[in-house]
Parts: structure tokens; C-alpha cells; sequence
């Protein structure tokens, strides 16, 4: 086979990118598949990358395991500690009221994706049609001819190359790893500031170090990530309280940019946008890898439905009308994630009196109200199905 022609061209060698080609081979190795990766080859030079926490919910790892992609190295949510700075109301969500093993999972970047690689390489040794191309110029993606093509290229906000819908929050995560003096194993802590969201999250170094995830305007954020160590963990204590636990280290302080973008129409003639190509979410609900996930999942049985069928299947208006069957599948979860983690995202950082009230009395009547509690557990663990 030419490795310029092929049925499916997926291009982004990313987590989401790496899930869809697996799963479609996994169901169909057949498949005539060309994945475009602009990463190194080898899994060396990623190790030393992106070692910032991510947040997994426990429906992904369920996903991730179909195809032996699950990390070794990942650290457990057993409960979750909803709060809001010098407000009354507050939530606690424990695994025991969903009855799972946990409600979510925290695994490093890189870990995830070197991971996806190495499960997908297992599958290519039995997949003949399949190609994996690492590129280094744009051109190189021209040159091949398929009759689908995925956008999986992902990226962060603000380094993407397009922008259709959403906001700019006008903010900036400063993420890194705290030391915790004698905190709770497997406790997750979101507490809401009058800037952003603040998260501590577990973290598979030890049951005393969490992952940091500190939202604030991009002026505070690049002034806390100016301070020296002592004057930085003052301030984080005079945020937190001293509920968590006394803060004694931080290293490894990073900023990123925070923003809303994406996609009202995920699917055009022959082409279908996934993960962070779609959308690219807020953290404050630690949803955007999980959704890019479900896409992919979701996409790869659209995938093996239309190309292992006949030639007839497979003509442009049949893929076309495949793929728009494909995006109203995926109506209903997109609109619900991307809605709730917006509206996170903006009321929790207002500071208007009725707003402030409002989300006060929301967080007490989330733990007094366990339908409501569970039923918004299961959006984040499992989405909209």
C-alpha cells in the first residue's frame, strides 16, 4: 500500500489522534489508515515533556482499557471537596455514594500519551493498511489522498490556528506540585476564589504531594509565578485555609492560557474535528481530555461501520451523510460539557452579590440534595450518552 492513498487520514499524534486510530484498528485492522504525528519518534524524547497532572475521569480509564492504554503510574479520587473562599456552602462527593472505585483519576501528561503510543504500536503489528507518518512540514500533509479526513492536531488556547465560538476568560492557570503536610490520601480539593478556581489533586509521587492548579487574572498568575517559594506558598495557605493541610514545597510553577474555543459543526463534506480540534475547554471541571476521548471512541465505530462495508458504502455521500450521523451522536454530550464547564467557569469567579449568593445556597443544596449531586457526578464520570 502507498502511504499517499489511504480511506481514513488522521491527522494529530496526540492522545485523542493515538485513541482513534487504536480503537478503529482494534475493531477493524484491516483498515487503510494513515496517522500523521509531528512528535518524535521515539518515546524517549517525550519522557522529559509535559508532566503536568491531568484529570481522567473513571468512564475513560474504562474506555482506555479496551485497548491496554492505561498508565501504570496514576494516582485515584476517592472524594472530592467543593468549596468557596470566605463563602458559606460547600460539597463533599465520595466514591461510596456512586458506588465505583473511584470518581476520578490524575496521570501525567506525558504518561498518557506514551502510553496511547505504545498500545498503538501493538496494534499496528497485526494492521497491514496502517501508516505512521512522523512529518515535519505542513507540505508532507498535502501530499496524501484519503477519502475521510480527522482533525485530532488538538493544541492549547490561544496556540491554536483557529477560532470559531467561545470566550477568552482573561485568565491563567499556574499549575505545578505542592507538598502537603499529613493530607488526605486520594482527596481531591476545589475551592472557588474570587479570581478562578484553585484545585489541589493527587498525585502518584505520594499521598503528601498534589498536583496545583491556581486560576487567576494573567496579572496575578505571572506575579505568583514570580515569587520566591516561601512568599508563593503564603500565599496559596491564606487561599486555601488551613482545612488541607499545612503547604511546606512547590516546584516546577508553569502558566498556561485559559479560553473557550469551539466548533458549532464538527463534521464538513469528508472531514470530522475531535478533541481539542472540536473544542478546547476551561480546566475548572477537567473535562477536555475526557470528551476528546468519547469523541474518538465514538468516531472509531463510525470509522469501522463505514470502511469495512462495501464500495458502495464509501462514496462521498454516503461518508459525508456517516459523519453528520456521527456529530448528532455527539450533540448532546458536547453541548451539555462544554455548557456546564462555561458556566463553572464564569459563575464561580464573579463576585456580584445575588451571583455570589446564588452559588453559595447551589453548593449547599448540592450536598443536601444527593439525586442532584450523583446525577452531576455521572455527567463528569461518564458524560451525556
Amino acid at each position: 500500500m502507498s502511504s499517499s492513498n489511504c480511506d481514513i487520514l488522521i491527522q494529530g499524534g496526540g492522545p485523542v489522534g493515538l485513541a482513534c486510530a487504536a480503537w478503529t484498528l482494534q475493531k477493524f485492522p484491516d483498515a487503510s489508515i494513515t496517522l500523521l504525528d509531528r512528535n518524535p519518534v521515539n518515546d524517549i524524547d517525550l519522557a522529559n515533556t509535559d508532566n503536568r497532572g491531568i484529570a481522567l475521569s473513571h468512564g475513560s480509564k474504562i474506555l482506555l482499557n479496551t485497548i491496554r492504554a492505561w498508565p501504570k503510574e496514576s494516582a485515584q479520587i476517592h472524594q472530592v471537596h467543593v468549596s468557596q473562599a470566605g463563602r458559606f456552602g460547600r460539597a463533599l462527593m465520595k466514591r461510596e455514594e456512586l458506588k465505583q472505585e473511584a470518581l476520578g483519576h490524575i496521570i501525567r501528561y506525558r504518561d498518557i500519551h506514551i502510553t496511547l503510543r505504545q498500545a498503538l504500536r501493538v496494534l499496528q503489528a497485526t494492521s497491514p493498511n496502517f501508516v505512521w507518518k512522523h512529518i515535519h512540514k505542513e507540505t508532507e500533509e498535502n501530499q496524501i489522498h484519503s477519502k475521510c479526513i480527522v482533525h485530532a492536531e488538538g493544541g492549547l488556547f490561544k496556540n491554536q490556528d483557529w477560532v470559531e465560538s467561545g470566550r477568552d476568560y482573561s485568565q491563567s492557570a499556574l499549575v505545578g506540585l505542592v507538598e502537603v503536610e499529613n493530607a488526605a490520601p486520594h482527596q481531591a480539593w476545589e475551592r472557588f476564589t474570587a479570581e478562578g478556581p484553585l484545585a489541589a489533586l493527587p498525585s502518584h509521587y505520594g499521598p503528601n504531594i498534589l498536583n496545583l492548579v491556581w486560576c487567576g487574572s494573567p496579572e496575578s498568575s505571572q506575579y505568583r509565578l514570580q515569587l520566591n517559594d516561601a512568599d508563593f506558598l503564603s500565599e496559596l495557605q491564606k487561599e486555601f485555609g488551613s482545612r488541607i493541610g499545612y503547604f511546606l514545597k512547590v516546584q516546577d510553577r508553569r502558566l498556561y492560557d485559559l479560553g473557550l474555543n469551539y466548533r458549532k459543526e464538527i463534521t464538513k463534506d469528508n472531514q470530522v474535528w475531535i478533541g481539542n480540534a472540536a473544542q478546547t475547554l476551561h480546566p475548572v471541571a477537567g473535562q477536555g481530555l475526557n470528551l476528546g476521548l468519547r469523541d474518538a471512541f465514538l468516531l472509531a465505530e463510525k470509522l469501522v461501520e463505514i470502511f469495512s462495508g462495501s464500495a458502495e458504502d464509501q462514496s462521498p455521500a454516503k461518508i459525508h451523510h456517516a459523519l453528520q450521523s456521527y456529530a448528532q451522536s455527539r450533540k448532546a454530550d458536547r453541548t451539555t460539557t462544554i455548557g456546564l464547564t462555561d458556566f463553572m467557569a464564569r459563575v464561580f469567579t464573579s463576585n456580584l452579590a445575588p451571583v455570589v449568593l446564588a452559588r453559595s445556597i447551589a453548593l449547599s443544596a448540592l450536598q443536601w440534595l444527593p439525586p442532584i449531586k450523583t446525577a452531576l457526578a455521572r455527567q463528569m464520570m461518564f458524560g451525556r450518552r
